[in-house]
């Protein structure tokens, strides 16, 4: 249950406390709050735990610089971690940074790693247990992430439209994909085998879920209601952190990665491939059957079509359609 948000101490003292606090009153994702803070912490632990108040500008530059030059962290990890400080000066601190000059990675554009869909079947038929099967093929045929797939509840699956509804995705957004034809009646019958959990779990008088506190409070029954209940469960009940009570969560990623990566390796495909590989094939395949990048870009929900374009890379004739010379008498 390490995606549920965990309990503030409240202590008037604690900075950290009181710059969490201040997150959720802004309500950003708990996935980017635990970020933020990890780096802020790293800021705060390189300049000797002084007061980030006593820091300035050229003290932001000197960290930024040092990820950059000494721990030598990609572009995108150095922008999250500027990310964070201008956060916590200009949100929290109101402490408006001047103009930063810090070093920069070069950039390494890097091209996703993605399978054949015979590689990709291949794979998913080489995992044992049917619910990792289940959500691997979900993943390969809407492009969902494997954090979005273990988040989604039954009543984000609408099986008479065919379609899934994402709700806070990476980034906050919701959004709407396809829901495969060829996966309708498994999932169909996979959600009714998540309905009897439901009951034996009402019977047992553990059947409550996780809904966020604000819908708790608007939507008391929620918590209990099959409609919230997580289309991929964990095997059995847990306390949940801060509160004790039980609840089953859904499924770890951690156990879905670990069934990928002994049917990778089974396989004997060459690849530095992962669960996340799944939906770089979905994306590259949409492309091949020719749907325009701002489908794909919906689809996927990238805030920016320039995520999305690096698809055209993949391609076997690449972004730019040059065959080589030596495949003339092949075409």
């Amino acid at each position: 249950m390490d995606d549920i948000p965990v309990p503030i101490i409240g202590r008037r003292s604690s900075f950290i406390d009181n710059l969490r606090q201040f997150m959720r009153l802004k309500q950003l994702a708990y996935s980017t709050e635990k970020t933020y803070l990890t780096w802020i912490k790293q800021y705060i632990r390189f300049h000797s735990l002084v007061h980030p108040k006593r820091l300035m500008t050229r003290d932001v530059d000197v960290f930024l610089s040092y990820l950059a030059t000494e721990r030598m962290v990609s572009p995108r990890t150095q922008a999250i971690a500027l990310n964070a400080i201008v956060f916590l000066y200009h949100q929290f601190l109101e402490q408006p940074l001047g103009e930063l000059s810090f070093k920069r990675p070069k950039f390494r554009r890097k091209i996703p790693v993605v399978f054949t869909h015979d590689e990709a079947m291949k794979v998913i038929n080489l995992i044992r247990l049917d619910m990792q099967k289940l959500m691997i093929k979900l993943m390969y045929g809407t492009g969902l992430r494997l954090q979005e797939c273990c988040n989604l509840r039954v009543q984000d699956v609408d099986l008479s439209m065919r379609e899934i509804r994402v709700n806070h995705g990476k980034g906050g957004n919701n959004r709407r994909t396809l829901l495969p034809r060829s996966l309708t009646l498994e999932l169909c019958h996979h959600i009714d085998k998540v309905e009897q959990i439901h009951k034996q779990d009402t019977e047992d008088g553990v059947n409550e879920v996780y809904i966020p506190p604000a819908l708790s409070r608007k939507l008391p029954a929620a918590a209990t209601s099959l409609n919230w209940a997580f289309v991929f469960p964990a095997s059995k009940p847990g306390p949940e952190p801060g509160t004790g009570v039980l609840r089953r969560h859904h499924i770890h990623p951690s156990s879905v990665q670990r069934h990928v990566r002994k049917a990778i390796k089974q396989s004997g495909i060459r690849k530095m491939a992962s669960t996340h590989t799944f939906r770089h094939s979905f994306a590259t395949r949409l492309l091949e059957a020719g749907y325009d990048l701002r489908t794909i870009q919906e689809l996927l929900g990238h805030s920016d079509i320039k995520t999305t374009e690096i698809y055209t890379h993949v391609l076997n004739r690449g972004g730019r359609g040059v065959y080589s010379p030596i495949d003339t008498n092949h075409e």
